[in-house]
C-alpha cells in the first residue's frame, strides 16, 4: 500500500510527522491483511473427501471460527492462509462427520450407566448369570438390563420370569430385549405394575404361558405400565449419561445424531446442556407425540439452535420383526396366526398427522413391517398427495410390498435405514418371513431409487454405534465374521459412495440441515473425521476395523487416537 498526500508539508517537523503517519498506516494495513489470512486450523497432506456435488476430493482445508473457509490443494492453503495449529494429515483419510440418521442416543448413555449389558449372550442362563453379576456390582431397587436376542440362543425361544423369581423374589426385574419392544419382567416387577393374565392392552400383548399366567414377557404396548413405574435417573445421572453417550460417539466419529422420541422435560435438558456448553453433539431430536410436546414445541413451529434441531414427530406404527411385532400382510411364516401388531388406530396417526403438517413439523414413523408401512405410507399420501420437500420419512422400512415401493416416489418420502439391521436380521428373518417375501425386505438400492437419496443410521443401542459397521454392513452385507461369503441379499446393497452420503450429506438433509454439515465445502461447519484408512478404496473386510485417528467439531479437537504418531 502507499498512502498519497494531497499537499506538501513546508518544515521538517511537519515532514516528519507526516512520514510517521504514514509508516504506521503502511502498518495497519499489512497487519490486516495479515489478519485476514489467519486462519484457526490447517488440515493438509490428506485425502479430503468433500462430498460435494461433484464428490471431489482435495488435499488441505483452513477453518476459522468453526467453519470451512477454503478447501483445496497443499499449496492453494498455505500460499493464502497461516494458522497456529496446522496438523499434517499424513496421509491419512477425512471425511465428513458421520452423521447417524437414527439412534437413541440418551437411551443409550442410560443403558451404560444404569442396565446390565445383555448383548451378544448365547443363552437364557448367561442373561440371568449378567444380571447377577451386574447387581452385586451395581446394587438398586429395581434391577435393569437390555440387550437379550432369543434369537441368537439355542433355544430360540422366549424366555420365562421363574429363574428371576427365585434369584430376586422382592426386587422388581425388567430386562429389555434388544430392539426395545418386548421386555422379561419377574413376578414383583409385574405385581407393582398391576399386570395379570387379565390385561389387555391395544397395540401389546401380554404373553401367557400353558397354566394361563404370564410368563413375564411384555409385547410393546403392554410393556408401557410397567415401564412408567420405573424410577427415572436424577439430573445427576442423565448429564452423567449424556457425557458418556457423547463421549464414545466422538471416539467412533460421529459428530451428528437423530434422538428418536423424546418428551418436553429431556428437550428442553439437552437444550440447556448446550447452552452451557456442557453438551457439545450436534442433535436432531424428535418429539414424542405428547399433549405436552405439541403445546410446547409443535404449535410454536421448529425449535432451531446450532446443534439442536427440534421439527420431526416420533410415532410408531408397529413393533419389530424379531419380537414378532412387526405388522405383516400375511401372518408369520413361523406363527401361522400371528400377523404382528398395529400399535394405534388408524384416527389416532390421522390426529398426528395432521398436526404435523399444519405447524410445520416432520413425521418419522417407525414401520417394519409390509402392513405397517402400507398404512403409513396410504396416510402419508392422504396429506402430502403428490411431490413436496418435507421430507417426511419411514423409519427402518424393513419390509415393503413391491405394490408399495412407488409411493416413496410418489409423495417424496423418504427411508431412514439400518445396514446393521439387515446383516443382524438375517439368521432367522426367512423363519418369521418365509424365503418367498424375503425379496421385499431390507430393499435398500430399490429404495434408494425412489427418491435418489436415503438415510443410514444403526438404531444405536439396539446396534453397535461404531459408523463405520454401518458403512460394511450396508455395502458388504455380511457380519464382522465375513458370513455369508457371498453377501445377504446383495441386489439391495448400496455401493460406497452411496453409503457415505447416505451417513453424511443424505443424512444431513433428513433434517434440513445440508446447507451447514454433511459435506466438506466452504462455508460450512467444520465437523469432520480423519481415518488411518481410505474406507472408500480398501478392501471392504478391512473397514470395520479401521481407527479413528481424530474427531472434529466445529474445528474443535473432541476426539484424538493418541496412539497415532503425528
Amino acid at each position: 500500500m502507499q498512502l498519497l498526500l494531497l499537499f506538501e508539508p513546508n518544515d521538517e517537523q511537519m515532514k516528519l510527522k507526516y512520514f510517521i503517519a504514514m509508516i504506521s498506516l503502511n502498518l495497519i494495513m499489512v497487519n490486516c491483511s495479515n489478519m485476514e489470512k489467519k486462519v484457526d486450523l490447517i488440515i493438509y497432506s490428506t485425502k479430503i473427501y468433500t462430498v460435494d456435488s461433484s464428490f471431489s476430493t482435495a488435499q488441505a482445508m483452513a477453518v476459522r471460527d468453526g467453519k470451512i473457509i477454503a478447501i483445496g490443494s497443499n499449496d492453494d492453503i498455505f500460499d493464502n492462509y497461516t494458522a497456529e495449529k496446522v496438523y499434517n494429515g499424513l496421509n491419512k483419510f477425512v471425511y465428513p462427520g458421520f452423521i447417524d440418521g437414527h439412534c437413541h442416543f440418551y437411551w443409550y448413555g442410560e443403558n451404560l450407566i444404569r442396565n446390565a449389558d445383555l448383548v451378544g449372550t448365547k443363552s437364557f442362563d448367561e442373561v440371568v448369570q449378567k444380571v447377577v453379576e451386574h447387581q452385586q456390582e451395581n446394587p438398586a431397587e429395581w434391577i435393569l438390563g437390555r440387550g437379550w436376542d432369543q434369537n441368537d440362543w439355542e433355544v430360540k425361544q422366549y424366555p420365562t420370569k421363574e429363574k428371576l423369581d427365585e434369584l430376586f423374589p422382592d426386587r422388581p426385574v425388567v430386562l429389555t430385549r434388544i430392539d426395545g419392544h418386548a421386555v422379561l419382567a419377574n413376578s414383583e416387577a409385574l405385581k407393582r405394575a398391576g399386570i395379570t393374565a387379565k390385561t389387555k392392552v391395544e397395540g401389546g400383548d401380554v404373553i401367557l404361558g400353558e397354566d394361563g399366567q404370564p410368563t413375564g414377557v411384555l409385547i410393546d404396548n403392554a410393556a408401557d405400565k410397567l415401564k412408567e413405574i420405573i424410577p427415572r435417573p436424577n439430573d445427576q445421572q442423565k448429564v452423567k449419561a449424556f457425557r458418556e453417550a457423547e463421549k464414545n460417539c466422538f471416539a467412533v466419529g460421529l459428530t451428528s445424531v437423530v434422538d428418536a422420541g423424546h418428551d418436553k422435560d429431556m428437550v428442553l435438558l439437552t437444550d440447556s446442556l448446550h447452552q452451557s456448553g456442557e453438551l457439545k453433539m450436534k442433535i436432531n431430536q424428535m418429539l414424542s407425540p405428547t399433549k405436552e410436546n405439541f403445546e410446547y414445541f409443535i404449535k410454536n413451529g421448529p425449535y432451531i439452535t446450532d446443534r439442536l434441531a427440534v421439527r420431526s414427530i416420533k410415532l410408531y406404527a408397529d413393533g419389530a420383526l424379531g419380537s414378532r411385532g412387526a405388522l405383516l400382510l400375511e401372518p408369520y411364516s413361523d406363527d401361522p396366526d400371528n400377523f404382528g401388531l398395529l400399535m394405534k388406530d388408524l384416527d389416532y396417526y390421522r390426529e398426528w398427522i395432521r398436526k404435523a403438517i399444519d405447524h410445520g413439523y416432520q413425521v418419522c414413523t417407525h414401520t417394519i413391517g409390509d402392513s405397517g408401512a402400507r398404512i403409513m405410507l396410504d396416510l402419508y399420501g392422504e396429506v402430502l398427495e403428490g411431490k413436496n420437500d418435507k421430507r417426511w420419512r419411514i423409519e427402518h422400512a424393513q419390509t415393503i410390498h413391491p405394490d408399495d415401493m412407488k409411493k416413496f416416489g410418489k409423495f417424496s418420502i423418504i427411508p431412514s435405514v439400518q445396514g446393521t439391521h439387515a446383516t443382524s436380521d438375517m439368521y432367522w428373518a426367512p423363519d418369521r418371513l418365509g424365503e418367498e417375501r424375503m425379496d421385499r425386505a431390507y430393499a435398500f438400492k430399490e429404495m434408494l431409487q425412489q427418491n435418489g437419496w436415503i438415510i443410514s443410521g444403526t438404531d444405536f443401542p439396539i446396534e453397535n454405534i461404531n459408523p463405520l459397521h454401518t458403512f460394511y454392513a450396508t455395502v458388504a452385507r455380511k457380519d464382522l465374521q465375513g458370513y455369508p461369503e457371498n453377501g445377504f441379499l446383495t441386489d439391495n446393497a448400496l455401493n460406497r459412495e452411496e453409503t457415505l452420503k447416505s451417513m453424511t450429506i443424505w443424512a444431513a438433509k433428513g433434517s434440513f440441515e445440508e446447507n451447514r454439515k454433511g459435506s466438506l465445502e466452504v462455508g460450512k461447519d467444520a465437523d469432520f473425521v480423519i481415518l488411518e484408512k481410505d474406507i472408500m478404496e480398501i478392501p471392504i473386510d478391512e473397514v470395520p476395523e479401521t481407527r479413528i485417528a481424530r474427531t472434529y467439531l466445529d474445528g474443535e479437537l473432541v476426539y484424538h487416537d493418541t496412539s497415532f504418531q503425528y
